[in-house]
């Protein structure tokens, strides 16, 4: 078991620990039936090998009970597997509701992280210990894959969409970031760090911002204001676009007669394609902000469309 345990990275959330398990189940699972199996291979070639050339084989015979039993046991394995498998693979989609966002950019190829204090990283991201973070992920060119092996958690980051995964440190401590999908000639640089800090330095690091931030919502309601959105998104009954408070995780309907959630995704694609999912009783005169507002911005946006709705 030290031996297994060795070959594996570095565990520093309840949530590897849980992965681990998991593999290592099936890991012995597989082995035990891999011996099994050639055990009975070779058991079988020595019993039952023709010892002449006169020697008439018996006709074989059903063993219908061995079968059913055998079957039925290999069954419930592999639901053990695949229930115990969709536990850990729901949990990892779900992140608490009180998960600390820090927005991720992929490029060739760096990372770019924002926290919710305003602070900016490059290729190295703080976080404090005991705390769930949810990274909210999108990319500005091609593919990539944020990927932190003593978290066990990986996620492909895409051009167009936003992706996310979370985890919940419990360990202080330096721990390997990269990007597991290549993205172009220099892929293996595209490293970093994770560095998991006490909640008192924590605090410590973000209160030292040298160059005074925004937060992403303080960013959002500046950008919202100089683009001119607030002059069609008012509360009140002439307003040329629908309000916006509430409106994120809430169900929205659509001038089609169908309706969607409006997450982070769909708010990305109404500020850049506005027609596409068209809300009903109103009409389609919103310009589009492709060309106008980079990704970063297009996070701002949504992080104060996001704070304008209770949790």
């Amino acid at each position: 078991m030290n031996l297994l345990l060795q070959l594996l990275p570095e565990q520093a959330t309840e949530y590897a620990k849980q992965v681990d398990a998991l593999y290592l189940f099936i890991l012995a699972v597989s082995a035990i039936f891999t011996v099994l199996f050639i055990g009975l291979l070779v058991g079988f070639t020595l019993r039952y090998r023709r010892r002449s050339n006169d020697e008439k084989p018996q006709p074989p015979h059903e063993h219908y009970t061995l079968e059913i039993l055998g079957g039925g046991f290999l069954l419930a394995l592999l639901m053990v597997m695949f229930f115990w498998g969709a536990k850990i693979y729901f949990k990892a989609q779900r992140p608490p509701p009180d998960a600390m966002e820090v927005l991720v950019t992929g490029k060739q190829w760096m990372w770019k992280l924002q926290h919710p204090s305003g602070k900016k990283e490059i290729n190295t991201l703080h976080v404090p210990i005991g705390k769930a973070v949810r990274l909210s992920m999108t990319s500005e060119d091609v593919i990539h894959s944020f990927f932190i092996p003593a978290f066990r958690v990986k996620n492909d980051v895409l051009p167009g969409r936003y992706t996310q995964v979370w985890f919940k440190p419990e360990k202080e401590g330096t721990y390997h970031l990269f990007c597991a999908e290549y993205c172009g000639n220099e892929h293996s640089r595209m490293i970093g760090y994770v560095r998991v800090l006490s909640q008192e330095a924590y605090d410590r690091w973000t209160a030292n911002l040298g160059d005074v931030n925004e937060s992403p919502v303080q960013a959002g309601t500046r950008l919202f204001a100089e683009l001119g959105c607030i002059a069609c998104h008012r509360p009140d009954a002439g307003a040329l676009g629908p309000h916006l408070e509430n409106v994120f995780g809430h169900e929205v309907g659509l001038s089609d007669g169908t309706t969607v959630v409006a997450d982070e995704n769909y708010l990305r694609e109404s500020i850049l394609n506005p027609q596409a999912k068209l809300v009903a009783g109103f009409a389609p005169i919103m310009p589009t902000f492709q060309g106008t507002v980079n990704e970063e911005q297009l996070g701002q946006l949504i992080a104060y469309i996001k704070s304008l709705s209770t949790p």
